[in-house]
């Protein structure tokens, strides 16, 4: 467990928990771990190297064992990557000539012979029933031989391990930071808070628990340790059951209750009649989750304890057996009257449901009168809605002024994504800019004075993560919607997954397009070279783990947008299968190297979507010639079965184009809207840190920083965002 628990935290804040353990001469070991992590693009920093010497031996090899696992995993380095063609990406064959090959090959197979001309005197061959087709034809050794030995580049990734603290101190500011979170967590973020709720239920809490799922995960570690649950809405209890089900907090999909003991029984119903007896209206809350709350009620036997009464009310109103007339029916009653004035009196008491109802309102307004009360509404409860809410309607309102046949796009909560044309009449642009300015004004109130405040250029147009979901678990991984520069001659995708029950082909491909978002060309397994690109070749099953890479020259590459999309052909999807995960390298044009070399890995996600198709980024070529990545972090649905680029080239232009034309907010915004004297920001150069306290915003902590400055880096950039 305290191996798994320090991973966590190299994870998270790219912190070594302080290293335990007797002192001793380790530095000519602190040394060994420190070039050793140079080949998977990481570095100790001169602390935490310093440290490290002043210890045992045999502590610092330990520790060195545990971090060289941690972060392997982190770039995917702890699996072996091979590709079909062994020295590839060089000798990479024509489509046509490499199928014919393999026809030869099983022509001359007394095994496969007969099937094979079988199937060619019928007009149509299966390429997997070709013995040499899709199954490693070499061992990962021979890969190795046959691969020449990278050249150390200054543009590699260094990725620096800092010095934490304690172990038990490191969990609890990571568990603070991750229950108290403003925005919601990704799926692997949350499951990490549960871990950590294990170890630090019945320690220091956060203030404020805003994010009702993690509160869930809170709540269930607080009952097993006999510790009050933290209930103020019947919906809390419902998600608390979930997790108690192993099920989905977030109420997105169904879970399976199981029967619960009677302690947790009771638990659970003695919450429910404290809710409803503190404020009975409280009872509409149960029409958004009637169906879960009738599977509720038949584990709970609510009838068997008369004494949580208002329990029963919970499971009667869920039956139809008792009235609570909801306040959503309420307001479309309302709209359906087309009383704007009415429905935004009464939206005035739930704020972020009024914030969430503005674009409706104000297109419905019979007259310009109508629409100023509905703005000046909106303006009156804006400091009781949460900054994330009010981040989010800036952004949606940003995108609304623009004239612009782009679709919108879609996107569900474990990143499910489906494009449609915008119907919707436009927002007067004087009631959109009136808006737009009364909300800047509020988050620039709630937002802390940073003092001196240093920043690092590249995080300028990182988008704001006002979701967890709106980006993936991973190395390198920026929310959905920013954009970043991409510096280097060489551009190289991969993919990995693992089967665990069923046969499984998962097929990466690369989709060439226009500027304006025609299809150019592709790489795939039927098109396995053009012009600057290289397929690695196609493998169609995966017991021991499978690799796909594509590389291309973007010196070379005459389209407009590169979208590389991992395609699920047959087998099981990406939430089944054992593991899988995609991600893409840089290089310098002479660097050479095997497929895959973890120094020069710049981003690996994990792939966890409900879609057949995964569309982590989009490379695009600017008018100046230099490439830059947007994030996209989408999975179209896709068919059941043999999803191939050629197939959903209209469906993922569509999406491409959705989310590229899409103004997203990014950390630049909220910089500018930071109190502060005109002359407090300075962007980092990469030279030596001030000596003094300062707040620091970056891709990455920087070396030598105060110790008591703030720092906001990728792995909490959540932070920035206002309660």
């Amino acid at each position: 467990m305290s191996h798994r628990l320090t991973s966590l935290v190299i994870r998270h804040t790219h912190r070594l928990p302080l290293p335990e353990g007797p002192a001793g001469e380790g530095s000519s070991a602190a040394r060994r771990l420190d070039a050793a992590l140079t080949f998977v693009g990481f570095k100790l920093s001169a602390q935490l190297l310093e440290h490290l010497s002043g210890l045992s031996e045999a502590t610092v090899l330990r520790t060195a064992r545990q971090t060289l696992h941690t972060v392997g995993e982190m770039v995917g380095d702890h699996v072996r990557h091979n590709p079909y063609f062994i020295d590839f990406p060089a000798h990479v064959p024509d489509t046509e000539e490499f199928w014919m090959s393999c026809v030869t090959k099983a022509l001359g197979d007394d095994r496969s012979r007969e099937s094979v001309l079988t199937q060619l005197a019928n007009g149509a061959l299966n390429l997997l029933s070709l013995p040499s087709y899709g199954r490693y034809q070499h061992t990962y050794e021979e890969m190795l031989a046959a691969q020449p030995e990278l050249i150390a580049s200054a543009g590699d990734r260094v990725t620096v391990l800092h010095l934490g603290r304690n172990l038990r101190d490191e969990l609890t500011d990571l568990y603070l930071a991750l229950a108290g979170s403003t925005t919601p967590l990704g799926e692997e973020h949350l499951l990490d808070l549960r871990t950590l709720a294990g170890q630090c239920a019945t320690g220091p809490q956060p203030e404020a628990m805003p994010v009702r799922e993690n509160r869930a995960v809170v709540n269930e570690a607080r009952l097993a340790v006999g510790a009050g649950l933290l209930l103020d809405t019947v919906v809390d209890v419902l998600r608390l059951a979930c997790a108690l089900a192993d099920g989905d907090v977030t109420l997105n999909q169904p879970t399976r209750f199981r029967s619960f003991s009677r302690p947790v029984r009771r638990a659970l119903l003695a919450g429910l009649d404290a809710v409803i007896a503190a404020n009975p209206a409280k009872l509409a809350d149960v029409h958004a989750h009637r169906e879960p709350f009738k599977r509720l009620g038949e584990r709970l036997h609510p009838h068997e304890y008369p004494r949580w009464p208002h329990a029963a009310d919970v499971f009667a109103v869920a039956r139809g057996e008792k009235e609570a007339r909801s306040f959503d029916s309420r307001v479309e009653k309302l709209l359906d009257e087309f009383d704007v004035l009415g429905a935004t009196r009464l939206l005035k008491s739930a704020p972020g449901k009024l914030f969430r109802a503005l674009d409706l309102l104000l297109r419905i307004a019979a007259d310009q009168e109508v629409r100023d009360a509905v703005v000046a509404a909106a303006v009156e409860v804006a400091p009781e809605v949460s900054g994330r809410v009010v981040l989010a309607v800036r952004e949606h309102f940003q995108n609304r002024g623009r004239e612009s046949d782009a679709p919108r796009i879609f996107v569900n909560r474990r990143g499910g994504g489906w494009v449609s044309p915008d119907f919707r009449p436009p927002v007067p642009d004087a009631d959109r800019d009136r808006l737009i300015a009364a909300l800047d004004a509020e988050i620039r109130r709630r937002l802390p004075a940073p003092g001196r405040l240093l920043v690092d250029p590249a995080v300028l147009d990182v988008a704001l993560p006002l979701s967890g979901r709106a980006s993936a678990g991973g190395l390198g991984v920026l929310p959905r919607g920013s954009v970043s520069a991409v510096d280097g001659e060489q551009l190289r995708f991969f993919t990995y997954w693992k089967e665990k029950e069923n046969r499984t082909d998962y097929d990466l491909s690369a989709l060439l397009l226009h500027a304006d978002y025609s299809t150019d060309a592709w790489l795939s397994y039927t098109s396995l070279r053009t012009v600057g690109g290289r397929h690695s070749g196609d493998v169609t099953e995966a017991p021991e783990g499978a690799s796909e890479f594509i590389s291309l020259s973007l010196d070379l590459v005459r389209s407009a947008c590169i979208v590389p999309q991992v395609n699920i052909f047959s087998g099981e999807g990406f939430e089944q299968v054992e593991e899988s995960f995609f991600g893409f390298m840089l290089r310098d044009g002479e660097q050479q190297g095997r497929p895959f070399e973890p120094r020069t890995v710049r981003m690996k996600s994990e792939l966890r979507g409900t879609g057949r198709v995964a569309l982590p980024l989009v490379f695009r070529r600017e008018d100046d010639g230099r490439w830059h990545a947007k994030w996209l972090h989408l999975y179209l649905k896709g068919i059941s079965s043999a999803n191939r680029v050629e197939q959903n080239q209209l469906s993922v232009s569509k999406a491409v184009r959705a989310v590229v034309e899409r103004e997203y907010l990014t950390v630049r915004h909220l910089i500018e809207l930071m109190p502060r004297s005109s002359d407090a920001v300075e962007l980092s150069d990469g030279g030596p840190a001030p000596d003094e306290p300062v707040t620091y915003i970056g891709l990455q902590r920087p070396e030598g920083l105060h110790p008591d400055s703030r720092v906001v880096t990728l792995e909490n950039l959540r932070d920035l965002i206002p309660g």
